[in-house]
């Protein structure tokens, strides 16, 4: 990761995502492609089925991944 970066911005309050939103499966698909592992495929059982971290979606923040 970058250190000392800021990723978007928020509004007055730091309410609001005003610039770049992300969300928490985002931020998690990229720890997991930091640590080198696929977010789409990896999977844990939970209540006897495989589940996985992102599963209602997630996205490599690239902005955030030193180059």
């Amino acid at each position: 990761m970058k250190p000392g970066y800021s990723y978007g911005t928020t509004d007055d309050l730091g309410l609001y995502a005003v610039d770049k939103p992300a969300h928490v499966h985002d931020i998690h698909a990229t720890i997991l492609h930091l640590l080198g592992l696929d977010h789409k495929q990896l999977t844990f059982p939970h209540d006897g089925r495989d589940e996985r971290a992102t599963v209602n979606g997630g996205r490599i923040l690239h902005d955030i991944v030193s180059g």
